[in-house]
């Protein structure tokens, strides 16, 4: 690699000083991008758990929901479900995790009726796929709130990566080399100038 720097004490000193400031960068962003792998391999399992907790409501909320359409008639069960009014709202508030702003999905304190029918008119495979719907809400929330941050997380591990690698193979190399080359220029300088110093005192001596 060509070194294009002026050999001076000046420059040496500032480049020392610039190798000193990436290293100490480095050793920052790499345990930054450790500590950021670490806590997105946590939310992963996280995300893992959530997902088959809400499958898992799910699909025996629907299986209820199966069971009771063998019983009542369709429009029986439209009429009753439609009659729900309430609401449940959601209201996403940003935090900073890590540097990161990530969305934190709270949900309203005030729980709607559950049922939205009389329990005296329906089958209790009805009542109980809606009370399974109802409580994989909370789980569905806080899964779609962890798969948000998982995919802000792998975008600053990848942005961390490349600063890491930047500063790794490609700024620090080349600021050692630079380093190397003037050091080894000015040594050569130091050996000139102490020859001719030599040189000097001879024809002196001599004189």
């Amino acid at each position: 690699m060509k070194v294009q720097v002026n050999p001076t004490r000046m420059e040496l000193l500032r480049l020392k000083k610039r190798l000193r400031v990436a290293v100490r960068g480095h050793k920052l962003l790499k345990d930054k991008l450790d500590e950021l792998m670490k806590n997105f391999l946590e939310l992963v399992e996280e995300n893992r758990r959530l997902r088959t907790e809400v499958e898992e409501g799910l699909t025996r909320a629907f299986r209820g929901f199966a069971m009771a359409r063998a019983v009542l008639s369709w429009s029986y069960l439209e009429t009753a479900l439609g009659a729900h009014r309430d609401r449940r709202g959601v209201t996403a508030r940003p935090v900073i995790k890590m540097n990161i702003e990530i969305p934190h999905f709270v949900l309203d304190e005030e729980e709607p009726n559950m049922y939205p029918y009389g329990l005296a008119e329906t089958t209790g495979d009805l009542d109980e796929a809606v009370r399974r719907l109802h409580s994989a809400f909370r789980p569905l929330i806080q899964l779609a709130e962890v798969e948000k941050t998982v995919e802000l997380m792998a975008g600053e591990i990848e942005r961390t990566r490349r600063r890491v690698n930047a500063l790794e193979y490609v700024l620090i190399p080349q600021l050692e080399e630079q380093v190397r080359y003037i050091t080894m220029k000015l040594e050569e300088n130091e050996r000139g100038n102490l020859v001719r110093l030599m040189k000097v005192k001879e024809i002196v001596g001599h004189g």
